[in-house]
């Protein structure tokens, strides 16, 4: 999007093709908006790109183009408010005749659903009427309507909700997230793809249509390969993961089999959705199944993607899976197309993120992700499990030892709290047993503890474990007191993303302050 600003600059017909087939729609929609007539609406912003192109040399920075060009719309509007009278002509006249149905009746109703419908939008706040023109009819993302209108994404979201809940209350359409369905994606047969059993089941029990494939992967634990469904990647994977999780091989290896093979018949849907949210467990499981999709052929199967980080009313949005049944149910539909920026991005992300080169990771922060918004954050939290130059202690490692340290002393109350802090992580409880383990154990321990006889694993439970306390070392006090590096006393064997870690005083480092690795020693 940028370089099309900076070709156009330079006066690249081919970018300013682009640039107004991109905005035409959000010039729009705000124009109509404005002036309530859809001709004054179009000649509004005709005007407005003819004005935005001869004065493009004066806008510095590109990224602040969407909200430059809207105000220019706007701008061209009151012209036109202080110079004319004209007629209004409802919104749902705009609408593009409806072709091939069956029977001159189903035209009718759907003229009918479709008058209902824009005839209870008319009624939103601006403010809301602008944003669910642009998300649902004009297929924006919600970071280049958040952009074009310079709201945050917070705020968007939240009109968006507030315009979903008026327009299910209203007396016109007395459930719109079905009507709109039934107009816009009706009958359609689709696939979900989920994070988690507790999302899918929930979707399961309420009116979102289609067919449930819960994804059953920890991409963000334990080795990862570029192809990882390559027999020895995966054998790999399955051993590691039996040894550490205790998640039997054959369970592992089924799974994997089985939700595969499902994903290889995505070609009989009509529409793949896919539903994450902004947390690292999230983000490696949406770059995988981007870069899955790449190279494939999608016939006539479209892709679609629903990503938050928030949502109304939850002060600490951990994830999809805190929501209801009906908040879910709230979500349906508010899904974009996923397009070729998605899947090449997504892909890049996936080769960077399994390789064993950390210059690789490093460059996942270093590029720009408009149209995946929550790669960066997800992706520094990952490259904070790294040995820090500080302390040699890992973010997760860190953490813990800081809340033992500061009197939370048994696991589960741990676990939360812990969860709290690095929620961006979407850590789940047996990967952080496992981190909680490693710390207790040998002679160069950070924690003792005492009371409990083993850590639960995959689906083994621990009766004693609850109750046990913990407690920090004189090591781990040392640590925390930046008088021991922890990396050059313990010997290390873990993964991080595709860099695996082994030995004393491991080669690479996390250095906080600059946000980027370093060989061990060159920060010392």
């Amino acid at each position: 999007m940028f370089q099309w600003i900076e070709d156009a600059k330079r006066g690249s017909a081919e970018a300013h093709e682009k640039l107004v087939k991109h905005y035409t729609g959000m010039a729009l929609a705000v124009a109509y908006d404005k002036l309530q007539d859809p001709y004054l609406a179009e000649d509004a912003m005709q005007e407005a790109f003819t004005e935005a192109f001869g004065n493009l040399h004066k806008l510095q920075d590109p990224r602040r183009f969407p909200g430059w060009f809207k105000v220019i719309v706007e701008r061209q509007c009151y012209r036109y408010l202080r110079r004319k009278q004209f007629r209004t002509l409802p919104l749902h006249e705009l609408e593009q005749p409806i072709v091939n149905q069956q029977s001159l009746e189903s035209i009718v109703e759907r003229r009918e659903m479709i008058g209902q419908l824009h005839g209870t939008i008319e009624e939103l706040p601006s403010n809301m009427r602008i944003a669910v023109e642009l998300y649902y009819f004009q297929g924006y993302s919600l970071q280049e309507i958040s952009e074009y209108l310079d709201v945050s994404l917070s705020a968007l979201k939240k009109r968006l909700f507030d315009a979903r809940r008026k327009l299910k209350n209203t007396l016109h359409v007395a459930d719109f997230v079905s009507v709109f369905s039934d107009l816009y994606e009706g009958g359609k047969r689709m696939l979900h793809i989920v994070n988690g059993d507790s999302v899918g089941d929930k979707l399961k029990q309420g009116k979102v249509q289609g067919d449930i494939l819960v994804w059953r992967e920890l991409y963000s634990f334990g080795p990862v390969f570029p192809q990882m469904d390559e027999p020895d990647n995966r054998k790999a994977r399955a051993q590691y993961l039996e040894h550490t999780l205790g998640i039997p091989q054959k369970e592992y290896l089924d799974t994997c089999e089985l939700q595969e093979r499902k994903l290889q018949d995505f070609g009989k849907y009509d529409e793949v959705v896919l539903w994450f949210e902004h947390d690292l467990f999230d983000q490696t499981m949406l770059s995988y199944l981007l870069n899955w999709f790449k190279d494939r052929p999608l016939g006539n199967t479209k892709l679609s993607l629903l990503c938050i980080g928030a949502y109304p009313g939850i002060e600490l949005f951990r994830g999809l899976g805190q929501l209801s049944s009906a908040q879910l149910e709230t979500l349906a539909g508010t899904w974009h197309t996923i397009g070729d920026e998605e899947l090449t991005l997504g892909s890049k992300v996936w080769e960077a993120y399994t390789s064993d080169q950390p210059q690789k990771h490093q460059r996942i922060l270093q590029d720009e992700y408009t149209v995946l918004p929550f790669v960066r954050d997800a992706f520094e939290a990952h490259l904070s499990r790294l040995p820090s130059v500080s302390s040699g202690l890992g973010i997760i490692e860190q953490a813990t030892l800081e809340a033992v340290a500061g009197g939370i002393n048994t696991p589960y109350e741990l676990f939360r709290k812990v969860g709290d802090q690095l929620h961006v992580l979407g850590m789940g409880d047996l990967e952080f047993w496992y981190y909680l383990s490693a710390m207790t154990e040998g002679p160069h321990a950070l924690l003792d503890i005492n009371g409990a006889a083993s850590f639960p694993k995959f689906k083994a439970k621990a009766p004693d474990f609850r109750d046990c306390m913990l407690q920090v070392t004189s090591l781990g006090r040392d640590v925390l007191a930046a008088k021991s590096d922890y990396a050059h006393t313990n010997i290390v064997d873990k993964w991080i993303g595709g860099l695996h870690l082994q030995g004393k005083a491991p080669l690479w480092r996390w250095d906080l302050q600059q946000r980027t690795i370093v060989l061990a020693g060159e920060s010392e």
